[in-house]
Parts: C-alpha cells; structure tokens; sequence
C-alpha cells in the first residue's frame, strides 16, 4: 500500500545516445503491493526523448504535461496533457517532447517491462 506524491519520488536520470533529457520515476511497483505491474513517471525536457525501440510487453500511457509526440508502428501521433496510449507488444515506438517546458507522462508496465 502506498498513498504518496511524485515530487517525494527520487527520480533516476537517464541520458545517453538512446534517450535524451528524460527522468523516471518509479511510483507504484510490486515493492508497494501492485503485483505483476509498475506504474512509472516520464519526464522529458525540452528536445528530450526516449528510445526508438520495440519489446514484447505493452505499455498504457497517459499525459500529464507539456506537448510531445508518439511514434508508433509508422505512424506520428500528436500529445498533449490528457491524451492517453495504448502501445502494443512487439510495435515500434518513441515519445518526443516537442513543446516547451517539460513532457510528462504516465506509463504503466508488466514487472517485466521495468527491470
């Protein structure tokens, strides 16, 4: 059980020729009693991004902050606060910041999909 804000949440930063600018933040894992499933904090600063990249799990996204993009199985996608995504397994995909300020979002996982 866990009844927290993610301002009280360390963040780990993560820049690197894959990704750009961004912060994760780990806010509700089996650790807190949500077995199988982490639910995780996104933040990209401006001109940040993720990876280009695939695996087998999906993902449920939903935007808190900021404007960005998701690329998705070929396709670009406009975001903005309110938007949600559901990224299948196995689909390419990548979120931008493309907007001023900082991109946060949402992004929930199997266990597998944080380690």
């Amino acid at each position: 059980m866990i009844v927290s804000h993610e301002r009280d949440v360390l963040g780990t930063r993560m820049d690197n020729d894959q990704i750009k600018n961004a912060v994760k933040k780990v806010l509700i894992s089996p650790a807190h009693g949500w077995e199988g499933y982490v639910m995780r904090e996104f933040e990209l600063g401006e001109g940040g991004y993720t990876p280009r990249h695939t695996h087998p799990w999906p993902h449920i996204n939903y935007i808190l902050e900021g404007e960005g993009s998701l690329h998705l199985d070929g396709q670009d996608f406009l975001l903005e606060a309110g938007s949600f995504a559901f990224v299948p397994g196995n689909k390419l995909h990548q979120f931008t910041n493309t907007g001023k300020g900082r991109f946060a979002f949402i992004c929930i996982v199997p266990e597998e999909g944080d380690k």
